[in-house]
């Protein structure tokens, strides 16, 4: 081991659908910003206060396809994976910067699709029937009947 550590975990809200870039060879990645928040309380004003922190995430070919089939703007994800700084020159001539998270792990915590597809899926609770007997629901209420 060299002594050196670069890892992120981050749980947050996709701030936007995921952008896929495709290359030649097939290759592609991915790339969503996404949201963190802190919420505190000042203390002089004892006011509820939420500060926002931006992440540009970048995922690579099978992974950001993934990301791209299930993923949408507001989803809840985990990732986990390294920071990367890197700089360009854009058409103008300036030099550009960007520090982004290279994801090398992810979890699905809330899709919009997966809570669209559950809410149609959930039958709406009956009402309980108020003449209802346990006892013949639960079988002679003997306790030799239990299964432990």
């Amino acid at each position: 081991m060299n002594g050196t550590l670069n890892k992120v975990m981050l749980i947050g809200h996709l701030g936007d659908d995921v952008k896929m870039h495709y290359f030649d060879g097939g290759n592609c990645i991915g790339r969503f910003p996404l949201a963190t928040n802190e919420v505190y309380i000042n203390k002089t004003t004892n006011e509820k206060i939420t500060s926002t922190e931006w992440h540009n995430l970048v995922v690579r070919n099978k992974a950001a396809e993934i990301c791209e089939k299930y993923l949408s703007k507001g989803d809840k994800i985990y990732v986990e994976g390294r920071i990367k700084s890197r700089q360009w020159q854009a058409e103008d001539g300036q030099t550009k910067y960007t520090t982004e998270i290279q994801v090398t792990e992810f979890t699905f915590l809330t899709t919009k699709k997966e809570t669209e597809l559950n809410k149609q899926q959930v039958p709406s609770m009956p009402e309980p029937n108020k003449n209802t007997n346990f006892e013949a629901q639960r079988g002679s209420g003997n306790q030799d009947d239990l299964p432990y």
